[in-house]
């Protein structure tokens, strides 16, 4: 069985990849290339996913988007 993942990438001051999946909370890897980052989430998927066996047919949250908000600071 295939599920779909939705992840957010985003890039550290030092140029690391971060990954993480809104889906799983605290499902998250990082790397120094794009390439690398997306092997490394699909195996903290898998192992997070192994380890949280219930939640295969049921993930807790749907991710919707992202967006930016704007505030004074």
């Amino acid at each position: 069985m295939n599920k779909e993942f939705t992840i957010v990438i985003e890039q550290d001051e030092d140029c690391i990849y971060i990954a993480s999946v809104p889906e799983l909370e605290g499902c998250h890897t990082q790397a120094k290339t794009l390439d690398e980052l997306k092997e490394r989430i699909k195996e903290a998927i898998e192992l997070y996913l192994e380890v949280e066996s219930d939640l295969i047919d049921e993930v807790p949250l749907e991710f919707v988007g992202i967006q930016k908000v704007e505030v004074a600071v």
